[in-house]
C-alpha cells in the first residue's frame, strides 16, 4: 500500500479536492522494431495527420470555452502544417521508419518553435500532442489521453495537452496534478477558467502513486497529499468550507476595507470570451488579446471583420471598461502576411508595437476598426494600449496615432524593464499603463517564461520584479495616471494586496478568480497593503517575500489561496 506522502508544486488554480485518481494515458512512443520506410508511407502519414486534425476539430465543437475552442482549432491546423509534413517526408526519404520519422521531424520543428519563443514556444506542447496521437494511430494503439473513469477523480499526468484540458468536465474532474507545465501553461490557464483546483510542477508524483492511490490537493498553495489520512481529507473539507464562507459576501466593486477603489477586470481573447465574462460580477475587461483575430490566417482580417468583433466585445460589457491590446505579434507570433524575416533572438526582436511601426497598415486598420466599434457602442468605456513598448519615442508615436482616430483613452503595456524604470516619462504622454507581469518577469529575470524548469525565477514574488512594479506604480502616482496589472499575478489574492500597495489601481484576471481577490481586498486596509508591499520588495528572496506578507495578512486570507 502506498504510504502517505506530501508533495509540493506550483498552485495555479485555487480550491481543494480529494478522491480517487485517474492517470492520463502516456504516449506509446516509437516502434523500435518497425521496418524501414517504403513507398506509400508518405501518403499514409499524411492521411494519419489529417485524421488527427479532424479528431481535434471534432473536440473543438465540444470545447468548454471559446478560448479552448480556439486552442483546439489552432492545434488541428498545426497537424496538417506543410512544414511539418515536409519534415516527415524528408526523414522517410532517408529510409527512416514511419514512427521514427514522425518523432525526428517533430523534434526538429519543436526546436524551431522554441527558438521563436512566446506564443510559438507554447505550441510545442500542441506539436508533441499531434506527434503522440499520430504515432498511436500508425501503431494501431490507443491514443494518449484522459481515460474513462467511473467516478469523479483527480487527473494525474506528466503534462496535459490542450486537446485534453479543453474538453474536461468540471463536474467529473475534481482536480489536476502534473509533473510538468508552468504557471502560464495551457493547463494552468484553462484549469483556472474552469474553476478546477490544479497544481503543476509536482515533481515525482507519477512515481509516488499506483492506480488505487487516493489523492488530496490544495490548488491554491500547490500541495498534493498522496494517500491522505482521514484527518487530511477533513482538513481540506474544512478549508473548502471556510473558503466558501469567506467568498460568500464577495460582490460589487473592488475595494480595500477602508474604501480604496481597485477595478477588478477579466482577461479575454475572443468575443465569445467577452460574452461569457460579462455575466460575471466584475467591472469590465482589463485585457482583450486581439491577436486571435490574426493568427493562423493567410491574410489580415479586414476592417469590417475586426469592427464586428470589437463591437460584440463592447456590447457585451455595456458601460463597463474594456481595455484592448493592439496586435501583439511579430517574431514570437509570426504572421504569414507580416513576416519580417528570421531574427537571431526573436523574443527580443520586432514584436508587438515594433512590428506595427513597420507594418503601419495593420495598425491603421485595427485602430479604424476600434473607432468604428466605439461609434457603434458610444456608451462603452474603451481603452486602447500598445504592447512591447520600451521608449518615450515609441509611446509618443503610438499615442499620437491612436488619438488621431479619436480613441478616448490611449495607453501602453509595461512589459520591459525600460518602460518600468522610465514609467514617469512614458506616463506623461500615455493616459494609462498596464503591467504584463508574465513578460516583465521574463525580461527582468532573463528567464524564458515557457521553460518550466525556470518557474521559480519567473515568480512575481521575485523582489527584482516587484521593484519594477513599484517603479511603474510610482510613475503613475507622479503623473496622476492609472496603472493596472493584467498578468497572471493579478489573480493571486495574496499578491493582489501587494500590487495594490505598490500603487496598482486595477487587476485583470481569469473571471473565476475575481471573487477571491475581491474578498482578499476587503479584509485589509490600504495601510496594510502598503506595509505588505514594503515587506515584499525588501525581502532577499521570493520565498521570504511571500512568507513575510502572509504573516501580516488576515488569517481568513489563507482560506482564499
Amino acid at each position: 500500500m502506498t504510504n502517505r506522502t506530501v508533495l509540493y508544486g506550483i498552485g495555479v488554480s485555487a480550491g481543494t479536492a480529494s478522491g480517487p485518481l485517474a492517470v492520463v494515458r502516456p504516449a506509446v512512443g516509437v516502434d523500435d522494431n518497425e521496418p524501414a520506410a517504403i513507398e506509400g508511407d508518405s501518403e499514409r502519414v499524411k492521411a494519419t495527420l489529417q485524421e488527427v486534425a479532424e479528431s481535434l476539430k471534432q473536440r473543438a465543437e465540444h470545447a468548454n470555452s471559446a478560448t479552448s475552442k480556439q486552442v483546439l482549432e489552432a492545434t488541428a491546423t498545426l497537424a496538417t502544417d506543410r512544414g511539418l509534413i515536409r519534415g516527415i517526408e524528408k526523414e522517410l526519404k532517408k529510409g527512416t521508419g514511419v514512427t521514427h520519422a514522425i518523432h525526428d521531424a517533430v523534434e526538429v520543428y519543436a526546436g524551431k518553435l522554441r527558438k521563436l519563443g512566446g506564443y510559438m514556444a507554447e505550441r510545442v506542447t500542441d506539436l508533441y500532442d499531434i506527434r503522440d496521437r499520430a504515432t498511436a494511430r500508425v501503431r494501431g494503439l490507443p491514443e494518449p489521453g484522459v481515460p474513462d473513469f467511473a467516478e469523479p477523480s483527480i487527473l494525474v499526468a506528466h503534462d496535459l495537452a490542450p486537446a485534453e484540458t479543453a474538453t474536461l468536465d468540471p463536474e467529473r474532474v475534481l482536480g489536476i496534478v502534473t509533473e510538468g507545465g508552468g504557471a502560464t501553461s495551457h493547463t494552468a490557464i484553462l484549469a483556472a477558467q474552469l474553476g478546477i483546483p490544479a497544481a503543476v510542477q509536482v515533481k515525482d508524483i507519477l512515481g509516488a502513486i499506483d492506480d488505487a492511490t487516493p489523492l488530496a490537493i490544495d490548488g491554491g498553495v500547490g500541495e498534493v497529499i498522496v494517500a491522505p489520512s482521514d484527518s487530511d481529507v477533513n482538513e481540506l473539507e474544512e478549508r473548502s468550507r471556510r473558503r466558501a464562507e469567506a467568498l460568500a459576501g464577495s460582490s460589487g466593486e473592488g475595494a480595500t476595507r477602508d474604501g480604496y477603489k481597485v477595478k477588478l477586470l477579466a482577461n479575454i481573447g475572443t468575443a465569445e470570451d467577452a460574452e461569457k465574462a460579462s455575466k460575471f460580477d466584475l467591472e469590465g475587461s482589463g485585457l482583450f488579446r486581439t491577436e486571435f483575430l490574426f493568427l493562423d490566417r493567410d491574410s489580415a482580417p479586414t476592417v469590417d471583420e475586426q469592427t464586428e468583433t470589437y463591437t460584440r466585445v463592447l456590447r457585451a460589457f455595456g458601460k463597463r471598461r474594456v481595455v484592448v491590446r493592439t496586435l501583439d505579434a511579430g517574431a514570437d507570433k509570426p504572421l504569414s502576411f507580416a513576416n519580417l524575416g528570421e531574427e537571431e533572438n526573436p523574443a527580443l526582436g520586432r514584436r508587438g508595437l515594433r512590428l506595427s511601426m513597420v507594418r503601419e497598415d495593420l495598425l491603421n486598420d485595427q485602430l479604424q476598426a476600434l473607432a468604428n466599434a466605439h461609434a457603434n457602442v458610444p456608451e462603452a468605456e474603451l481603452w486602447v494600449m500598445a504592447p512591447m513598448v520600451a521608449t518615450v519615442e515609441e509611446t509618443q508615436w503610438f499615442c499620437d496615432k491612436a488619438r488621431g482616430y479619436g480613441l478616448p483613452k490611449v495607453g501602453i503595456m509595461v512589459e520591459t524593464p525600460a518602460a518600468a524604470i522610465r514609467a514617469g516619462h512614458v506616463l506623461s504622454i500615455a493616459d494609462f499603463a498596464s503591467i504584463g507581469t508574465n513578460d516583465l518577469s521574463q525580461y527582468t529575470m532573463a528567464a524564458d517564461r515557457m521553460q518550466g524548469e525556470l518557474a521559480e525565477l519567473l515568480s512575481p514574488w521575485q523582489p527584482p520584479v516587484l521593484n519594477m512594479i513599484k517603479a511603474t506604480g510610482m510613475g503613475g502616482y507622479a503623473t496622476g495616471k492609472t496603472v493596472g496589472v493584467c498578468g497572471e499575478a493579478g489573480g493571486d489574492p495574496l499578491m493582489a494586496l501587494v500590487l495594490v500597495g505598490l500603487g496598482i489601481t486595477s487587476l485583470s484576471m481569469a473571471p473565476t478568480k475575481v471573487n477571491a481577490v475581491r474578498a482578499a481586498l476587503r479584509l485589509h486596509d490600504m495601510d496594510t497593503c502598503r506595509q505588505m508591499a514594503n515587506y515584499a520588495v525588501d525581502a532577499p528572496t521570493a520565498k521570504e517575500a511571500r512568507e513575510n506578507v502572509l504573516k501580516i495578512a488576515d488569517p481568513v486570507l489563507r482560506d482564499l489561496l
